[in-house]
């Protein structure tokens, strides 16, 4: 599917800065640049686990369009090709290359990494197995915790240690890895993880260790801990550490592969990765540091509903994103993303899953999309995901060999999508197979098949409106104070539902939602994020005793970045702290000023970590304050497109219909609904519900009490009337 965005772009480049004083403004225009005739394409490209999606910018006409086409496991990058062809690009002309992809948490969801050993500090060995004692499920006698990505006997200790403070006690004895590495290799390790106590200290023993490593094995990927987190907790980092060398060659030749299929096919622009840090590094540094990449495509569309809601004036988010396999959602409070360095995959509420301590935005994702499978568990009640039937075979609709019904196929049944305008009449549905598919879940329910495609979409709500809720009201957030902003191929389908249910007070559908997250890469910035543990009582601290650290960490991001070729014009630097009420074992991160730390920018912080803490905690103390990492986030400004306004002919809604139709509204009933083509809308128009708004990979349900406005820039805000 290939198709040219509706809305205009100017042919400028608009460099943005961030206000870190006043965070509810901020990013804001502070240079322009006006295109010379050698300027070419800007794309960005998004793998999912249904679809691959693109979106360039042709900085010579100004042209913005967008393609998709299947994800194609386990050679993603030809899916990604595919793209580039169906949008007729020119690859010579790429001049900027930024790319998404799921390719990390794939490989350690579907434990299709390498076998890893790892080396540790002696009497260390078993961290990973002990980890944490506090499970989910307090009360679950059966409990069992999750299997070590590494096994015990690949678990290996050295002679070694140092302080909390980086004081050597016992020095390195490198003659150990000698016998340690030849057992690896008999045993066909392929990656080495390198972690030692109190490393993130002082790393010297690390850096020893891995170059050690490498002179006696030179092919084997070696990851030491320092490399990915220099923050505290030995079970945390060790398992991050782990994980990063688990999926190290894998995403390494996925990014070689990538590469060179693109020079091969004649790009010769930088390529970039996206980070789940919300932005994007260098090929090379994404290929050293993979781990960062876990949620590389989910957390661009974060970005895209930063700058959208930046853009008309919305500070507070709640960004969804429903693809074909998952859902995904983040908030946004005063146009600052929640970053945290607490991630863990494979959560559930019995499960503790494995932490990752590196920057992530922070998502809540569950596995519920459009192709997610409803099925009947023993006890006789429905379910819908977390399955899926991804790209092959697909929905039952797709005609693929598809058997078992999804969320697509409930919505072809309820009338939600026509079956004449498929993925804008790319696919020809095979709507004998969906009822077959869901013929045979209703007898089993003995019911009838639209009850059940109605039951279908009911429990995908449910299940999304859940993660609406862990990440606003589990955090002390009342989503009534927010606007949801949705994308992906489903977002729009299901998004006036939620808010109906939260009470949400707007949804807003941006321009061709389907291909957001992609969009949402083009105005991304390099990022790299700096954190260091040193415990510091801040009652007792003299502002010189915090600025120290700081300005250790800003040394070194403007040596990184300056050897990316980011100059000082180019580099925001801003100032983060997880502090903590004394006593206390876990921390709040909160914002700190730019400029001197003084005593007046210690009280700010201070002011602001009593407000955090009560907002998502709901109280504060008196009790002596710490501040425990030192956290440091450097933006690599880059240039971005700049959205221009839609033209307005006066034209009315009505003229933009295509038509009516039966459609299934759920305990809103069944009506006949006014159809619209998205491509026809212009600013001003205005829709009243139920009603159904097309485009060729997305749709747009009304719910009857609601109605939509087109802004000036073509995005879609619904409303109750």
């Amino acid at each position: 599917m290939h198709l040219e965005l509706p809305s205009k772009v100017r042919p400028t480049f608009s460099v943005l800065s961030y206000h870190p004083r006043e965070p509810a403004r901020g990013y804001h225009v502070v240079k322009r640049y006006r295109l010379g005739r050698d300027s070419c394409l800007r794309v960005a490209s998004d793998v999912g686990g249904t679809f691959t999606d693109l979106v360039y910018y042709d900085e010579r006409s100004g042209r913005f369009g967008a393609a998709k086409a299947d994800t194609t496991p386990p050679d993603f990058e030809h899916g990604v090709l595919d793209t580039i062809h169906k949008a007729k690009l020119d690859p010579s002309s790429i001049e900027y290359f930024a790319h998404g992809s799921t390719v990390v948490i794939n490989a350690l969801t579907e434990r299709k990494g390498v076998k890893t050993g790892l080396v540790t500090t002696r009497g260390f060995r078993d961290v990973l197995e002990i980890a944490r004692g506090n499970r989910p499920d307090l009360f679950n006698f059966y409990f069992t915790k999750p299997k070590p990505f590494v096994p015990r006997h690949l678990r290996a200790e050295v002679s070694e240690r140092i302080d909390f403070k980086g004081n050597t006690l016992v020095p390195l004895n490198l003659g150990e890895l000698v016998p340690i590495v030849e057992a690896f290799r008999a045993e066909g390790v392929e990656a080495i993880a390198v972690c030692f106590l109190h490393s993130y200290a002082n790393p010297g023993h690390e850096q020893q260790a891995a170059q050690e490593i490498k002179r006696i094995w030179p092919d084997v990927a070696v990851v030491a801990s320092y490399e990915i987190t220099r923050e505290w907790r030995e079970y945390e980092r060790t398992n991050t550490t782990v994980l990063s060398a688990y999926i190290h060659p894998i995403a390494n030749s996925y990014l070689t592969s990538l590469e060179q299929e693109l020079r091969a096919e004649g790009t010769r622009g930088q390529l970039y990765i996206m980070q789940s840090n919300g932005g994007v590094a260098t090929m090379e540094t994404a290929k050293h540091n993979p781990i960062t990449m876990v949620e590389s495509g989910p957390v661009s569309g974060v970005l895209g509903a930063i700058a959208l809601g930046q853009l008309i004036g919305e500070p507070n988010i709640i960004a969804l994103d429903i693809g074909g396999t998952t859902a995904k959602c983040s908030l946004v409070d005063r146009l600052q993303p929640r970053v945290t360095t607490e991630y863990r995959i494979e959560w559930s509420r019995t499960n503790p899953g494995y932490p990752i301590t590196t920057p992530v935005i922070d998502i809540v994702e569950i596995g519920n999309g459009g192709g997610s499978i409803a099925w009947i568990d023993s006890a006789g009640s429905l379910h819908v995901g977390p399955q899926s039937a991804g790209a092959v075979p697909g929905p039952a609709a797709y005609g693929r060999g598809g058997t078992e019904p999804t969320t697509t196929d409930a919505n072809l049944i309820t009338g939600r999508i026509d079956p004449e305008y498929f993925l804008g009449g790319e696919i020809s549905p095979d709507m004998d197979n969906v009822r077959k598919a869901f013929g045979s879940l209703a007898a089993r329910l003995d019911s009838q098949i639209d009850d059940v495609a109605r039951g279908v979409i009911r429990i995908a709500n449910a299940n999304m409106v859940n993660a609406l809720k862990l990440v606003s009201l589990n955090r002390g957030h009342d989503p009534r104070e927010f606007t949801l902003v949705a994308f992906g191929g489903g977002g729009s389908m299901h998004a006036a539902a939620l808010a109906a249910e939260l009470n949400i007070p707007r949804v807003i559908v941006p321009v061709n939602p389907a291909v957001f997250s992609a969009w949402g890469m083009l105005l991304t910035d390099l990022r790299r994020g700096y954190i260091r543990t040193r415990v510091t009582r801040l009652d007792s601290a003299a502002p010189d005793d915090v600025a120290a650290p700081f300005a250790e960490l800003e040394d070194a991001a403007t040596r990184e970045f300056a050897a990316d070729g980011i100059d000082g014009d180019r580099l925001v630097l801003q100032r983060f702290a997880d502090m903590r009420y004394k006593g206390q074992e876990h921390t709040v991160k909160v914002i700190l000023p730019t400029g001197t730390i003084d005593a007046h920018a210690l009280s700010d912080g201070v002011d602001r970590f009593h407000q955090a803490h009560e907002r998502e905690y709901t109280y504060r103390l008196s009790s002596p304050i710490e501040l425990v990492n030192y956290h440091l986030v450097g933006f690599g400004l880059v240039p971005k497109p700049e959205l221009a306004k839609l033209e307005r002919t006066g034209r009315q809604a009505e003229a933009a219909m295509r038509g009516r139709r039966s459609v299934d509204f759920d305990t809103y009933g069944v009506h006949t609904s006014a159809i619209y083509e998205r491509g026809l809308l212009e600013p001003g128009m205005d829709i009243a519900g139920p009603a159904i708004v097309e485009e060729p990979a997305a749709t747009i349900v009304l719910l009857p009490m609601q109605h939509a406005t087109v802004d000036e820039y073509g995005n879609l805000h619904i409303e109750l009337q």
